[in-house]
């Protein structure tokens, strides 16, 4: 378990995505099995091999913000306001009432604010040194997302950005648990955000040969675990979680969505972007996360999947759930949710923890949209194309990052 003497539960979840710009509008879309992806339209392009990409066209930062703070910040800051304003509402947590030397933040990352970075330096080759932005220097570090929270909320506990590629949404997660599991705070604000549908970055994921180039039909590009997949398709996004631990959470009489399980993390150690073909350390981290949700690898009832729609991710990914899952993996449905938000990288593993949280509480999963030809090397179940009805007391979410960062989140139905 997290801690013996201290249960942590969620209370309250955001969410900005591709497919809307809430909890609810998200979640309906992942059932529906619609998608966010279409051709880039904020820069041409046409000299790309992928042009795609899942981006949120209606959010409007000055919801939240003043123009003058808006210009000031980088879109994933913005994208993590929007989400944490709509967490607190859910969980009706009063700030003002709290100590706030007791309330923590972890919000991940695992670019930061590249738009700054490449707006601003165009600028500064094009215009000069007086044309920059004085506030340049501190509105690109990953860092600052959190800070920028804690200073609009007054959390003066720990305020912490995890980088960990891939995997930082569920480090964020797990961590914020380990805090209040730990008794360092009672509260956490808790998740990842990234908004890297650049031209930078999508150059470069195209350069590494990860990107899908089915630019004609950008709705059915990213195919999980499909025979004919070939790479996924980049996403931004941010997800909020509110963490309180159990009493505090019974005390102010918060409705408790879910309780937090364990967190594992392990390193492949083998190559910068290639998983290791057998999944073993992949397979470690679930294991771990299962353990230390108390649970045991026959209690999981579903698998939020990595699920990138890359020949060796995927194919890797199969055989970590089976190592860990056993004969069981062949009865659990896996969804990969990346064909309908994209690859949203620091929001990710948070992403795929929301997935959890509503599938416990609703009784349903959402499909693996764009499945149609069977890999052999991908044999599960991966709710191809159909959200389904399933009863699930506890599940695990992965995200596996560059550099062999494996990291697995389990979630579970609070009992009390």
């Amino acid at each position: 378990m997290l801690n013996a003497k201290r249960r942590v539960v969620i209370t309250g979840m955001g969410a900005v995505s591709p497919l809307g710009l809430d909890v609810a509008t998200t979640w309906e879309g992942m059932l529906a099995g619609r998608t966010g992806a279409s051709r880039i339209t904020n820069y041409d392009p046409s000299e790309l091999p992928t042009q795609i990409a899942a981006t949120i066209p209606d959010f409007n930062p000055e919801t939240y913000l003043s123009h003058k703070e808006a210009r000031r910040i980088g879109r994933l800051t913005q994208l993590a306001i929007a989400a944490t304003e709509e967490a607190l509402a859910d969980s009706k947590l009063v700030l003002g009432s709290e100590d706030p030397t007791r309330l923590a933040i972890e919000m991940g990352s695992a670019f930061g604010a590249l738009d700054i970075v490449e707006e601003e330096s165009y600028r500064a080759r094009t215009r000069g040194y007086r044309a920059t932005n004085p506030a340049l220097a501190p509105s690109v570090l990953v860092t600052m997302t959190p800070c920028y929270l804690a200073i609009r909320y007054g959390v003066q506990g720990p305020v912490n950005s995890p980088v960990v590629a891939c995997a930082t949404g569920v480090v964020s997660l797990g961590d914020a648990a380990r805090r209040i599991a730990d008794d360092d705070v009672d509260v956490a604000i808790a998740g990842g955000t990234d908004a890297y549908t650049t031209a930078l970055l999508v150059t470069a994921f195209s350069r590494l040969g990860a990107m899908s180039t089915r630019n004609t039909t950008p709705e059915t590009a990213c195919r999980p675990f499909d025979a004919e997949r070939d790479g996924m398709i980049v996403g931004e996004g941010a997800v909020t979680m509110v963490l309180e631990s159990l009493d505090h959470a019974l005390a102010r009489g918060a409705t408790i969505l879910a309780e937090m399980g364990g967190l594992g993390l392990t390193s492949d150690a083998y190559n910068m972007a290639a998983p290791d073909p057998a999944g073993s350390g992949a397979s470690r981290a679930m294991k771990i996360a299962i353990a230390k949700a108390g649970l045991k690898p026959e209690d999981i009832d579903y698998v939020g999947a990595h699920g990138t729609a890359t020949r060796l991710n995927d194919s890797a990914e199969t055989n970590a759930i089976k190592q860990t899952l056993g004969e069981r993996a062949y009865q659990v449905p896996i969804t990969s949710i990346k064909p309908m938000i994209g690859h949203t990288m620091g929001a990710a593993g948070a992403f795929g923890a929301l997935t959890l949280v509503q599938a416990i509480r609703t009784g349903w999963v959402p499909p693996t949209i764009n499945y149609s030809i069977p890999d052999p090397e991908c044999d599960l179940d991966y709710t191809p194309n159909t959200a389904r009805q399933v009863h699930v007391d506890a599940a695990i979410t992965n995200a596996f990052g560059f550099g062999g960062q494996n990291g697995a989140l389990v979630i579970k139905r609070y009992v009390p």
